[in-house]
């Protein structure tokens, strides 16, 4: 026997230690070279790490290990799985462990900032004394006292750098830690020789008119300054989660079950299927399930996006986490734990932020490179300056080199992407659309040509019979209805189905066993009922039976022309009736697709429905391009199609043959009423069915890569433009340097400036759809399709 292949896992865990690109660079190339990982994301803003990799190949103490071995730590402890064995209360407890490690983290940047700038003040007011304050008392300026301020600054509040810096040099690496240790340590150094070994350097000629120039207010006040930077971009990086926080603190803690007839509050976790639950109003809803008894009003808005509360009576389908508003209802459980939609959703939203975008390669690749390339132009600063520039040349070297190290940042450049990406999807997420990954969102905003399947995405996916029109031998309607209903009783088409409804709902008629049952794919159905042969498609299907169906064809023009699917049936080998079926355009479908021209978008229409039935439909909702007649095995050929002209696509479905089309498309939108096949093949879910969060997704996809270029351009900018300036090339010109202390400064301020650049994505609010003056909503929901 062979065994059975353990599926592949994900696994997200908080990493340790991370201060720059560099070190996301370092992480994920160790975390790949474990046999048995497929893939590896280190995302700096969420400061963890998520791995695809076989269990049966790998351990997750594998992974830590990797991480460790790269220099930084690995919280396994407090990893969290992404399969279907994770309920919200597990998430919720893993997520308050790391929302309780980044509070202590936060503190502890606290004390050590409050520490140095206590201890930094006095020092630069030395430095004022000298220059613009004299008044100020002389003991501010005594070297032996600025020595005893600066060294804890040095060695216990900028411990993190020389501990990071240890950390990459033992794994014979180099980050953002080497750079800061370096260039402070160089400060101070020279500042404590100067005190030493006065005598030196008055020899060397470095003394100037007012004695030994000291470096230390360089040296704290460059690292009282990084550790504001770090707490102001830490303190900011905590709200990149805050949608994540939000879905979690949607479920309730306990639900009141009915048991032997009375109600009990049990434990979320003890909730199983098959149970009763029963929610008051202003309760929130415990787990999904089917409502049993009573009726409601519930708002999704938290799942959905949608603002008004939706009617929910017996049999309708209710969703945990969101809340009753009006009235008691009774509901049976059926999908508790890891299964429910807030869990899956929960799920998706943590994936999707710790994903990985195709656009941060380029700064990926520059980041491999940049601290090594640093720290030869820093060596080259010096070299230059101290065989070139004026007296005294050796503090310029110094100062000139400190600068060039101070304000690299690759910081910024590693969180340019992932802290967008997490506020981008999260705030999707709000609006009731789920992006898959980074990708996806990313691919969206890219599209060019949207193609929308007709039944369940421009329509309700409810069809409805409007019309029989019969040849004049034919059966009654009823008869006749009886007899197709039977026959189409095999069938999954949504046109089967309407059929059956009309026949046993409507006109609750009895309908008879049907025998010799066949469908052909896009064509039709044949079967035997009550001894008669039934025909019921396509006319060129009841044409290839060599039946004759041109007797109905102006009938079926007719119908076709108000939008209507012309249905032919045949009794006995003859034409017998044409079945009209329409569909209900869904409420705002006009809106949305107006919407999506406004955004120069190109929409495209797919359906099986004749050329002349799709063209109706078409240009009732505004449509630019109608692919009419398409069978559901040519719906993926159909996009390609599109693709061969040079446009990125993007397709919206909701069946299971809308899957592979989905696959193939730039863009793969599902929607959230549709199946779970249409789902996992999709990119983008939107959880409402409305059309109009398409126009929501692609607008947050555009502001979203929008955002992320104005931070991949500020933190290339800010590197390309200011490294040069610490170098010095101004100064033949203008002479001017860049003082230490400002570069530090700088620094500080550009990876606070790409974070709270990011969290304006928190203030995106869906463009506002207009009506169009010609179609108001109520006739739209009323018009068939």
């Amino acid at each position: 026997m062979t065994a059975t292949a353990q599926p592949i896992e994900i696994v997200s865990f908080p990493v340790e230690g991370m201060t720059c690109a560099s070190c996301v660079n370092r992480i994920t190339r160790f975390l790949r070279r474990v046999d048995g990982v497929e893939e590896a994301n280190v995302n700096l803003a969420a400061e963890s790490a998520t791995v695809r990799f076989d269990p049966a190949r790998v351990r997750i103490g594998d992974l830590a290990e990797a991480v460790e071995a790269a220099g930084y730590v690995a919280r396994i402890e407090q990893a969290a799985t992404a399969d279907h064995d994770a309920d919200v209360a597990e998430v919720a407890e893993a997520r308050s462990e790391r929302d309780a490690a980044a509070a202590a983290h936060l503190a502890a940047l606290r004390r050590r900032l409050v520490v140095a700038t206590l201890l930094t003040l006095p020092i630069l007011g030395g430095l004022a004394r000298m220059t613009i304050a004299p008044w100020l008392p002389a003991i501010l300026s005594d070297p032996l006292f600025q020595l005893a301020l600066a060294t804890p600054v040095q060695f216990w509040a900028g411990w993190p750098f020389y501990a990071g810096t240890w950390a990459a040099l033992k794994h014979r690496a180099a980050d953002m830690n080497t750079l800061i240790a370096v260039g402070t340590s160089a400060a101070y150094l020279y500042s404590v020789a100067a005190i030493g070994f006065p005598s030196f350097f008055e020899a060397a000629g470095l003394a100037g008119e007012e004695g030994m120039p000291l470096y230390f207010d360089t040296a704290t006040a460059i690292i009282t300054l990084i550790l504001l930077g770090r707490f102001l971009e830490a303190r900011a990086r905590l709200h990149t989660s805050d949608a994540i926080r939000r879905l979690i603190g949607l479920a309730p803690r306990t639900a009141r079950v009915v048991r032997d007839g009375a109600e009990v509050d049990v434990p979320i976790a003890e909730v199983r299927v098959g149970d009763v639950v029963r929610v008051r109003p202003g309760e929130s809803i415990a787990v999904d399930g089917v409502v049993v008894d009573g009726a409601s009003g519930v708002d999704e808005s938290m799942i959905t996006g949608e603002s008004l509360p939706v009617s929910k009576r017996l049999d309708d389908l209710v969703i945990g986490g969101t809340l009753n508003t009006t009235g008691t209802v009774t509901f049976r459980a059926t999908r508790v734990g890891a299964d429910t939609v807030l869990a899956k959703i929960i799920r998706l939203v943590s994936e999707a932020q710790g994903s990985r975008a195709p656009i941060q390669r380029l700064a990926d690749v520059v980041t491999s490179y940049f601290v090594p390339a640093v720290l030869g132009l820093a060596a080259l600063t010096f070299v230059v300056w101290f065989a070139f520039g004026p007296a005294p040349a050796f503090n310029l070297a110094l100062l000139n080199t400190v600068a060039v190290l101070i304000i690299a940042c690759p910081c910024a450049l590693g969180l340019a992407t992932p802290t967008s990406i997490m506020v981008g999807t999260g705030k999707g997420a709000e609006a009731g659309v789920l992006f898959r990954n980074a990708e996806a969102l990313e691919r969206l905003g890219s599209v060019r040509a949207i193609v929308l399947d007709k039944t369940g995405t421009l329509t309700e996916g409810k069809p409805r019979v409007t019309d029989i029109v019969r040849v004049p031998d034919a059966p009654s309607e009823d008869q006749l209805l009886a007899l197709v209903a039977a026959a189409e009783r095999g069938s999954e088409h949504p046109l089967a189905d309407a059929i059956v409804r009309e026949a046993v709902e409507h006109r609750e008629l009895t309908l008879s066993d049907a025998t010799g049952f066949e469908a052909t794919p896009g064509g039709g159905i044949a079967a035997t009922v009550e001894g008669m042969a039934v025909l019921v498609g396509r006319p060129g299907f009841l044409e290839s039976a060599e039946i004759d169906v041109s007797s109905l064809r102006a009938e079926a023009d007719r119908l076709a022309a108000d939008g209507k699917t012309p249905v032919f049936v045949a009794l006995g080998g003859h034409t017998a009736a044409v079945v009209a079926i329409a569909d209900t355009l869904k409420p705002g479908s006009v809106e949305a697709v107006a919407e999506l021209h406004r955004l120069g978008l190109e929409v495209a229409m797919l359906t099986g429905d004749n050329r002349r039935t799709a063209e109706a439909i078409g240009r009732a909702v505004g449509i630019d391009r109608v692919l009419a007649d398409v069978r559901p095995d040519g719906k993926a050929a159909a996009v390609k199609s599109l693709q061969a002209e040079g446009k990125p696509v993007a397709m919206v479905g909701d069946g299971v043959n809308d899957a592979p089309a989905l696959a193939s498309a730039e863009g793969g939108v599902a929607m959230g009423t549709g199946t779970d096949v249409a789902m996992e093949s999709a990119g983008v879910t939107l959880m409402s069915g409305d059309l109009r969060g398409l126009v929501t997704a692609i607008a947050l996809s555009r502001a979203t890569m929008r955002n992320i270029r104005e931070n991949l351009f500020w933190a290339f900018a800010y590197n390309v433009v200011l490294i040069p300036v610490a170098m010095g090339v101004l100064y033949p010109f203008t002479g001017i340097l860049l003082d230490p202390i400002l570069a530090a400064a700088a620094m500080a301020l550009s990876s606070v400036t790409v974070v709270s650049n990011a969290l304006r994505l928190r203030r995106f609010r869906p463009p506002r759809i207009a009506q169009p003056p010609s179609v108001t909503d109520r006739e739209l929901a009323a018009r068939p399709a």
